[in-house]
């Protein structure tokens, strides 16, 4: 069956779009939804809604400040966006940790005013940036690690649809209070609403917490733009899990992804185990693998990926994902979904109506006619199917 793109688009008027974060993290708006009822709550009581034993798998990545502003002595104006570590490492906390220098795969803003092979400046940090390809920056530093260098030069890089400059305020609340893991370009953001109150009050429904990492990348603002949606090229993102992540999964009723990372990255695990069993040992989910081979039971999927840590002698292990999740894909690991309100014809639309079918657009309804506030500072809902 053909998916066609104005299937999965939806009025949204500018003004739901949320340009700043709510007070408190957690005084959003909660859309809870449960086997086709809608119910409307704060997101403070979520705790109340989530079934006991579940397991509740969150994205600790961080963002980091990617944006960087630098100038020609001409005064023309540079913006290099950070989209993938290149050299010393292809893993972003490697790099960051880096000392002296580093390359990245970048979007670089007013690219025709940077030659190839010429270098910008800050002095006053000892920095030098040389445009040595296409869409390829290699910094040069003397003191301190690219981790310390960001901080004094980059900017948080909040969503294109957000639309204004960076608050001191964005600093902290385009972060998730757990993040960890240095690498991402966007926040993931159906996390922005927990506290650690919140989180620590699971414990005592027998909720059990998880954390995995998925990098995201600017790609999750990507439109599409082909009218059959399969043809979509899907970004490639950064994922890492753990042995605790499969035995968790094994020992809980069910797995509820905070947010849309997580679940990818869950079934992403799930694919890497099928691979696995049909003798690849590639962690690279490509976006259409789910489509091309067929399931396995979760437990025989699960254990092969152990039994491979196991054999590598590792806890923790790496790997790529692509993967689409559109209607049509059958979810292996995931029970339920935290989750913001996406863009109109976007891949998380997608993936949402893949999770629980055309309800999505009666969730949408409920939500604008709600005035629940959209996108990545916007209101959240809690989907079980």
């Amino acid at each position: 069956m053909e998916l066609k793109l104005e299937d999965f688009l939806y009025d949204l008027p500018e003004d739901r779009i949320a340009k700043h974060p709510p007070k408190e993290r957690s005084g959003s708006k909660l859309l809870f939804y449960n086997k086709g009822e809608i119910s409307h709550h704060e997101f403070k009581n979520i705790k109340d809604l989530i079934p006991d034993n579940s397991l509740l798998v969150f994205n600790d990545t961080k963002v980091i400040p990617a944006r960087i502003i630098m100038y020609k002595e001409t005064g023309a104006r540079i913006e290099i966006f950070l989209l993938e570590p290149i050299k010393p490492s292809k893993v972003h906390e490697e790099v960051m940790n880096s000392s002296g220098s580093c390359a990245w795969k970048c979007m670089i803003g007013n690219a025709k005013k940077w030659k190839h092979n010429s270098a910008l400046e800050i002095p006053e940090l000892s920095l030098k940036a040389t445009r040595t390809g296409e869409d390829i920056v290699t910094f040069e530093w003397l003191a301190g690690t690219f981790s310390d260098v960001l901080t004094e030069i980059g900017k948080i890089p909040l969503p294109p649809y957000i639309n204004r400059e960076v608050d001191e305020i964005d600093q902290e609340r385009y972060q998730t209070v757990y993040s960890k893991m240095k690498g991402a370009v966007a926040a993931p953001t159906a996390g922005l609403h927990f506290t650690k109150e919140i989180i620590i009050s699971f414990s005592s429904k027998q909720i059990k917490t998880d954390y995995l990492t998925l990098h995201v990348s600017a790609g999750t603002f990507q439109p599409i733009k082909s009218e059959n949606i399969s043809e979509h090229p899907m970004h490639n993102e950064q994922i890492w899990i753990t042995q605790e992540n499969i035995q968790n999964i094994l020992n809980h009723d069910k797995a509820i992804a905070v947010g849309t990372t997580s679940m990818r990255t869950l079934e992403s695990l799930y694919w890497y185990g099928v691979k696995l069993l049909n003798g690849e040992t590639d962690f690279f989910i490509k976006k259409n693998d789910p489509y091309a081979f067929g399931p396995v039971d979760k437990k025989e999927a699960l254990t092969a990926v152990l039994e491979r840590m196991n054999h590598l002698n590792t806890h923790t292990l790496g790997g790529h994902t692509e993967i689409f999740i559109y209607p049509g894909y059958e979810f292996q690991i995931c029970d339920g979904l935290v989750t913001n309100y996406h863009l109109p014809g976007s891949t998380l639309i997608l993936l949402v109506s893949a999770f629980i079918g055309s309800d999505w657009r009666g969730i949408y309804q409920s939500a604008l006619e709600n005035n629940y506030r959209f996108l990545s500072y916007g209101d959240s809902s809690l989907l079980l199917r």
